[in-house]
């Protein structure tokens, strides 16, 4: 038996509010439909809106990227800095005191005592840098020699990569200057 049309179009419209579509329960949309719906104007309306807001987003880009640096987060490492090697490197150059760190500091006081005006004051002065700057250099390859050692130890001798430049200039760097920031205290030195 056929049912009668209004109170079946009545109950299939309460149906059809009360659930969900499922399937797919309309026209397939024309070509010309779905070009419409995918079109977007080259230029948006209000340009300096657009731009307000790329800017807003970039910057947030910039800000995840500066802090995941900071923590040595790897996906935002830049490639000198990633990689298991590099990391032990950094920690184990964290964990140590190095000389250079206060390299800056008696570089900037060599530089207020050449303002005195007794030439002696400033030629010790100069002699003490020279000085300094050579026990930098030697704590420098002394450390190598022990990274060396430790990396071949934990890495295997075939896969030691060059790392002594990255272990030097971070070393000569003050600690709270360093990028990625330290991870490790003193003392703490990586297995």
């Amino acid at each position: 038996m056929a049912k009668h049309p209004s109170t079946d179009s009545t109950s299939s419209e309460t149906d059809a509010q009360a659930t969900p579509k499922v399937g797919k329960g309309a026209p397939t949309p024309t070509r010309a439909e779905r070009e419409a719906a995918n079109r977007r104007p080259l230029v948006p309306n209000d340009r300096k809106e657009a731009a307000r807001q790329a800017r807003a987003k970039a910057a947030e880009a910039r800000e995840r990227a500066r802090v995941g640096m900071a923590a040595g987060d790897e996906r935002y490492l830049p490639a000198r800095d990633r990689g298991p090697q590099k990391k032990f490197v950094r920690d184990y150059v964290d964990a140590r005191f190095s000389i250079g760190e206060i390299l800056i500091p008696v570089m900037f006081v060599v530089i207020v005592l050449t303002f005195v005006p007794s030439y002696e004051v400033q030629t010790i002065g100069i002699f003490a840098l020279w000085g300094f700057f050579l026990v930098s250099v030697l704590d420098v390859i002394v450390l190598g020699f022990t990274l060396q050692r430790k990396l071949a130890a934990k890495f295997g001798a075939t896969k030691v990569e060059r790392f002594r430049w990255y272990a030097a200039m971070r070393a000569l760097q003050l600690r709270p200057l360093r990028l990625p920031k330290p991870q490790v205290k003193r003392g703490q030195y990586p297995s």
